[in-house]
């Protein structure tokens, strides 16, 4: 398993909080495919919660996000 950085953004509403986004190869063992680790830290170091996203899936759970956020500015 190798993880590759992909970006980091602050966490809003948090002194020292981020979120992190990286590729993991192989995750669950030799041969599985890579996935989307999404990563998050209250303090900036430890991470507190984490989210597994399999490249099949990403386009549609950026789209809900993006009705998420749509939604959001409408109210």
């Amino acid at each position: 398993m190798a993880t590759t950085e992909l970006g980091v953004l602050p966490l809003h509403g948090t002194k020292k909080g981020v979120i992190s986004i990286s590729n993991v190869s192989e995750p669950y063992g030799q041969g599985t495919p890579d996935i989307v680790s999404i990563g998050i830290s209250l303090n900036g170091k430890d991470i507190e919660w984490k989210s597994h996203i399999p490249y099949e899936n990403l386009d549609d759970v950026i789209a809900i996000l993006q009705k998420a956020s749509d939604a959001k500015k409408d109210s």
